[in-house]
């Protein structure tokens, strides 16, 4: 797990300096033709994470449950954000990472409750093929976050 580990981090990595080099407004604006904006599919990767590697194993979330319930799955933005909420975003985009990664390294992930992924139809079985879900689906968000930049900008 350690590639999947590193190719995770320098994602986010990315994706931190995403937030770092564009405006408060560029990161809340919904461009037409879209659903949702940059920061909302930034915390919409940190919670789904938090989800699929930790509520799947029966492990409590760093995230509130008010953060879980505005970024999940099937939500879209409520509203523009503020800059000290994009900080937290920003913040625990890397933090929540680092805290997968010690857990794993240490054990703490021992049961899984299957399930069944609704975009591919994978089965996750096992923290190891939750991870690697985590992975595609980091990456899809990634180059989504690339399509709203390109629009945003023009």
């Amino acid at each position: 797990m350690d590639f999947t580990f590193r190719v995770l981090n320098n994602t986010r990595s990315i994706l931190a300096k995403i937030i770092d080099d564009n405006s408060l407004k560029d990161l809340n604006k919904i461009p037409k033709g879209f659903n949702n904006n940059i920061i909302w599919n930034i915390a919409h990767i940190v919670v789904s994470e938090q989800l699929l590697a930790y509520k799947l194993s029966g492990l409590p979330s760093v995230l509130s449950d008010e953060m879980i319930n505005k970024y999940r799955k099937g939500t879209k933005p409520e509203g523009e954000l503020n800059q000290d909420e994009v900080n937290q975003i920003k913040g625990l985009l890397l933090s929540t990472l680092e805290n997968t990664k010690t857990d794993y390294k240490n054990g703490v992930f021992k049961s899984f409750n299957a399930y069944t992924v609704s975009t591919t139809g994978n089965t996750l079985n096992n923290i190891d093929e939750a991870l690697q879900f985590i992975l595609t689906h980091e990456g899809i968000h990634y180059g989504y976050v690339l399509a709203l930049l390109k629009a945003v900008k023009n």
